[in-house]
């Protein structure tokens, strides 16, 4: 029997609700109280640790992100830093001489609105090209829905003068009429199979990294999208059950799994829905409906402020995309959807309606929820549509939203207050590794809604700034919501599971400005101590 006693702490229970002390055993809550009732009951053989009156919150659990990316970012060029696509060439090339014999170059990791104000342009082949021909070079954006690959991809697809549509993606064509390299959503995707694909131990490799980083900052669950978004579905689950059933991996782990056409939800269906391989499992299906507000290529219902010809990309015609939600629903299977744009959101959640009607029980769920109107929020609650929202996304699309889509539209978007006042069941997660996946930078937005400078003093739109335990239980009990395990997961009370994280500092009284800088001093997950500073 494993128990361990957390006392002279500051145990956050629910919101208003605070105890001093946990008792754990084998994996579950036996109890919560007083720091002299969980020693009595403890008894001589459970460990116990002294908190010095740290604070204690439910293990945070990520609604929505790509954990297999995290640790592939770990080891990859990394692009982050560059101020112009010159310096993306002088790191492609730097990289490759560091690392001879590589097959290729993949990396998501750029931004264009970072760069230089007189540098500001798309990568294309040309650049591509400057850094290798004789390797495959894919330079994916920071927002994973928009790439610049080399001459030696194009030619690997298949693309050229004559041949340049792949649905649900777009191709650019330069002014010859060749395609220039430069490439959105599915023939991005389709893009990176011309890398060379990673193996079993590979992923397995990045896996690892990612966790020992995600539960060093508080995470006890990633409910993560890898399946077929960057390596064959049959690698990413080999690699996951093998650590899974030999108990390396150090968190849970729900499986997000991509279906993009019919053929890939059948087989989803009937090899991996509702599948348990010790702490892992196969969850919702993750459909994709449009693409990044930063690449342009959210579906937008009135265009672009700053673009008026860009509207986005439909990454799946209406019909297929409303026969396949109506087929997971009849095998009882809960759709997770990707929606940026007000127009991806008002398409999806009407066919989500139309499937479910008011009830919604199989508990469908947009994710990301970014750019909408008000009547778009009151419909999501009169229809019960779950909304996974990503706060962190803020420290950056502050800076860019009102040029996007123009200023009424923005002070209606990221409505994480109004979402919560309506009771709207909707949870937090960063969608990393296009953020950071520390949970309290996360938080830190939700409730400053500020960049990590600080910026504006005000906050940008305070009024949907949200107070630190609705963002605490975002990120713990309206994530385990999702999963179906509010009743077990996402409290710190009897009969859930233990599954808690120590703070360095107490979020719920300091400066909100400090809130990103905490960390973790101990992370619990089933009961056992997953981290320890």
């Amino acid at each position: 029997m494993s128990k361990t006693a957390f006392y002279n702490a500051k145990v956050y229970v629910e919101k208003g609700v605070f105890a001093e002390a946990i008792l754990q055993e084998d994996g579950w809550i036996k109890a919560v109280g007083t720091t002299g009732e969980i020693l009595s009951l403890a008894g001589y053989d459970a460990e116990k640790i002294d908190c010095g009156g740290k604070t204690i919150v439910p293990g945070f659990n990520d609604s929505h992100m790509h954990i297999l990316q995290v640790g592939m970012a770990m080891t990859q060029l990394d692009l982050s830093g560059c101020k112009s696509v010159e310096d993306m060439i002088a790191a492609g090339r730097q990289y490759i001489a560091d690392h001879p014999g590589i097959q290729g170059i993949f990396t998501q990791s750029w931004n264009d609105d970072m760069f230089d104000p007189d540098k500001k342009r798309l990568p294309d082949k040309h650049d591509c090209d400057a850094i290798s021909t004789e390797i495959p070079v894919f330079l994916g954006r920071i927002c994973g829905h928009s790439a610049a690959v080399n001459s030696l991809i194009l030619k690997k697809m298949g693309l050229d003068k004559d041949h340049h549509t792949i649905e649900g993606g777009e191709v650019v064509l330069g002014e010859d009429g060749e395609p220039n390299g430069y490439l959105f959503e599915a023939a991005q995707a389709e893009a990176r199979l011309a890398v060379p694909q990673m193996t079993v131990e590979d992923a397995k490799m990045y896996y690892g990294k990612a966790m020992k980083y995600a539960v060093e900052h508080g995470m006890t669950t990633t409910q993560s999208n890898d399946y077929t978004t960057v390596a064959p579905k049959q690698i990413v689950k080999a690699a996951l059950e093998d650590m899974y059933a030999d108990g390396t991996a150090p968190m849970r782990y729900v499986a997000q799994c991509g279906c993009e056409n019919m053929k890939q939800a059948e087989e989803f269906v009937a090899e991996d829905w509702g599948r348990k391989v010790g702490l892992m499992e196969y969850g919702p299906a993750k459909m994709f409906k449009d693409g990044s507000l930063g690449a342009r290529s959210a579906m937008m219902i009135h265009g672009y402020a700053d673009d008026p010809n860009a509207k986005g990309v439909d990454r799946i015609a209406d019909s297929e995309q409303m026969a396949m939600i109506q087929y997971f629903q009849d095998h009882g299977v809960t759709v997770a959807t990707h929606c940026i744009g007000d127009g991806a959101i008002d398409v999806t959640q009407k066919m989500y309606a139309k499937a479910a009607g008011t009830e919604n029980k199989y508990r469908h769920n947009i994710i990301h929820y970014q750019i909408t109107d008000m009547d778009m929020v009151k419909f999501t609650r009169e229809h019960n549509i779950l909304v996974s929202y990503q706060p962190v996304f803020l420290q950056y699309d502050l800076h860019i939203v009102e040029s996007r889509c123009g200023h009424d539209l923005a002070m209606q978007s990221y409505c994480f207050k109004t979402a919560h006042d309506m009771g709207i069941h909707a949870s937090y997660g960063t969608d990393s590794p296009v953020e950071d996946c520390n949970p309290l930078a996360n938080i830190y937005c939700a409730v400053t809604r500020k960049d990590f400078k600080g910026q504006p003093l005000e906050g940008w739109n305070p009024a949907e700034c949200v107070d630190v335990e609705t963002a605490v239980d975002a990120y713990t009990y309206e994530s385990a919501y999702a999963e179906f395990k509010e009743g077990v997961k996402g409290r710190i009370k009897p009969g859930f599971y233990a599954d808690l994280v120590v703070l360095d500092k107490d979020i719920f009284t300091c400066d909100p400005m400090e809130i990103k800088d905490v960390l973790p001093v101990l992370t619990m997950v089933d009961g056992k101590i997953v981290y320890r500073k």
